[in-house]
């Protein structure tokens, strides 16, 4: 079946096309912002105009923004091509490619989170994970590591900290999709946010009374 893939998560806005599991066309840009306006024009650009029987989309941890925009557009172009859609989460995504480039026994996955947090987990060489997600503070990530190699758009933080680690900055890129089992790919198209929300409920005042 062909598939339509999305991945918004981070800086990096990127699609690709895949085929039998094999990538057929693909476009990968960083964009800092502004996913909104370029996602689409860039599945209108791949063969087909970028219509697929199934759609794959990051579903995060990575942006607020750029996670919600690549959901909506998933969602959207599902229910006009009756496609079925499905998420994946960019911390295995970024561990696949990172074993694809260099094969290690572990590898940390580094994604920045927002307000001087990363978010961190590690994977072993067949992608089960080693750790759970976690948002932690650079220091904290650090000591987390325990000298694994670690990849992902964080690792500047952890490079600030030390000048002995194995690091790999690295952005998701959707053509890495094809890497992952497809245990990993059959994720709920619902943001994975990855710390709780920086907004919090009004507290509710108690009635004066009269």
């Amino acid at each position: 079946m062909r598939t339509l893939i999305i991945e918004t998560s981070t800086a990096a806005c990127s699609v690709a096309l895949a085929d039998d599991g094999v990538i057929v066309a693909r476009t990968h840009d960083v964009v800092g912002r502004g996913h909104a306006e370029r996602l689409v024009p860039m599945i209108a650009a791949l063969p087909g105009g970028g219509r697929a029987g199934r759609i794959l989309v990051d579903v995060g941890p990575g942006s607020f923004t750029g996670v919600r925009v690549g959901i909506a557009a998933a969602r959207g172009l599902a229910l006009g091509w009756s496609a079925t859609v499905t998420g994946f989460s960019s911390l295995p995504l970024v561990a696949a490619a990172g074993f694809d480039d260099r094969l290690t026994d572990d590898i940390a996955v580094v994604l920045e989170g927002g307000h001087g947090e990363v978010f961190m987990q590690c994977f072993a060489a067949d992608l089960s994970p080693r750790t759970d997600m976690v948002s932690l503070k650079p220091d904290a990530a650090l000591a987390a590591l325990a000298g694994r190699r670690a990849v992902g758009n964080g690792v500047r933080w952890l490079a600030a900290l030390a000048d002995d680690l194995d690091l790999t900055e690295a952005l998701p890129d959707a053509g890495a999709a094809i890497l992952l089992p497809e245990t990993l790919t059959a994720l709920p198209p619902v943001p994975i946010y990855g710390r709780a929300p920086d907004a919090k409920p009004a507290a509710v005042r108690p009635a004066v009374p009269r």
